[in-house]
């Protein structure tokens, strides 16, 4: 194919130089495989960006959206309706982690974080509880770009360039501890005392009743797949509840199905007070997030607002944009007939003992893993973090599959589709990799 004028287009996360030097160019998908500019076929072993949950090219989701678009091509969502939203955020509902019967819907997962930070200010302050305005993340944290999620976020590279950012903000530290817990497999058994701090440091310098919530990703992904550590979130709940503080987890990437359940919250066994999604809730068709929430926080919004009042004075203008409503009825339906939810969790050992191969090639320190999901991380090379992770990034690119790097962390999150075979494939690929890097 010719390449396109690539002067325009400013590149997100990306870097555009050396990008554009050397274009790697997708330009169709099918199944679990994309198909480069050149003709290859490449092995998609990152979902996409950890969301296209059900593979790409999906009949019954394409089928949906080209039927709304033909039908109702957008409605605005303030002081109007139109029926598939409600029908959205009901299925969504039903299938959400005991509690969280709400539905707020939005555009992507930055702007759910920032949803949900807004709601636990908000819902203290409407409750008469006006103190409480800080807010607590964790150290190698991502929840998004806006500013809300960067300033909760602990990605220091996300950080830097931005120094303004809310300011009553504090991290707990990372839970990731390569000392006790490399090569683990699923939940590390060392770190759940690092919620403690929650306790022990935090609410002692801020006091308690400043606090208004507490977000924390189930898994970090973006950041490495960092898994919590046995009994860690459980903590995290009770602390808490005992200071009256609320719970978000962010599941933008933990939730539908990647941990080999539901929800992160139903595979830990621990239920927040919000919670953020995306990615998969449309199967990455069209952009959509949402703010699951209990009930209580919504209905003190609406008790403490005047009659015909806007009780959340927040939205946007594509909130439950039609296409995105149709596009995530047709994706839940299908995760529910193919089960693949159960999939990924009958398939999770297999994808497990695949990954743990990789232990003893040249520069792996650690290799964990839970549900589909991996992550390989390299020792760095001097003065030159991250390099040795995009080029076997690079070289996997090469051999025809796609994954994703995060300084020196490979990332491996495949659709849940994913058979035996191109689990495979996929290890094969990165092991020949790993071991031509140098």
């Amino acid at each position: 194919m010719t390449q396109p004028n690539m002067e325009a287009f400013w590149m997100p996360f990306t870097a555009n130089r050396q990008f554009k030097a050397a274009p790697r160019m997708l330009v169709s998908a099918d199944g679990m495989y994309y198909t480069d500019d050149k003709g290859r076929q490449i092995l998609d072993g990152s979902a996409g960006l950890w969301c296209v949950t059900a593979g790409h090219n999906r009949k019954s989701i394409v089928e949906a959206v080209q039927k709304q678009i033909a039908t109702l091509d957008y409605a605005p969502p303030f002081q109007m309706g139109h029926p598939k939203a409600f029908e959205a955020a009901e299925k969504l509902a039903a299938m959400a982690p005991k509690g969280l019967s709400k539905v707020f819907f939005v555009n992507s997962g930055s702007e759910a974080v920032d949803t949900a930070l807004k709601m636990a200010i908000g819902y203290h302050r409407v409750r008469g509880d006006a103190a409480r305005v800080k807010l607590i993340g964790r150290e190698r944290g991502y929840h998004g770009v806006n500013f809300g999620g960067i300033s909760v976020g602990g990605m220091a590279g996300n950080r830097k360039h931005f120094p303004v950012s809310l300011p009553a903000v504090d991290h707990l530290r990372s839970t990731h501890d390569l000392a006790r817990n490399a090569f683990s497999r699923g939940q590390p058994e060392h770190g759940a005392e690092w919620a403690d701090e929650l306790e022990s440091r935090i609410l002692t310098l801020h006091d308690p009743s400043t606090i208004a919530a507490v977000i924390v990703e189930p898994m970090a992904g973006s950041t490495g797949v960092l898994i919590p550590p046995k009994g860690y979130l459980q903590r995290l709940r009770q602390i808490c509840d005992k200071y009256g503080i609320l719970l978000i987890f962010d599941e933008v990437i933990t939730g539908f199905g990647r941990l080999g359940a539901d929800w992160g919250a139903n595979k830990f066994g621990v239920i927040p007070d919000m919670l953020t999604c995306a990615k998969g809730l449309t199967n990455a068709v069209v952009p959509m997030g949402a703010v699951l929430v209990k009930p209580e926080i919504h209905d003190a919004f609406m008790a403490a607002a005047a009659d015909g009042a806007v009780e959340f004075p927040h939205g946007y203008t594509y909130s439950a944009h039609p296409l995105a409503c149709a596009a995530s009825l047709a994706a839940l339906d299908l995760y529910r007939e193919e089960q693949l939810f159960e999939r990924a969790a009958g398939m999770s050992p297999y994808f497990e003992g695949q990954a743990h191969q990789l232990a003893g090639l040249p520069h792996v320190k650690d290799v964990r893993n839970l549900g589909l999901v991996a992550g390989v991380e390299l020792e760095s090379r001097p003065a030159a973090p991250g390099r040795r992770a995009y080029e076997v990034f690079l070289k996997c690119w090469e051999k025809g599959l796609l994954i994703r790097c995060t300084g020196d962390i490979l990332a491996i999150s495949p659709p849940l589709i994913i058979e035996k075979h191109e689990i495979d494939r996929l290890f094969e690929i990165l092991a020949s990799a790993l071991r031509e890097t140098e």
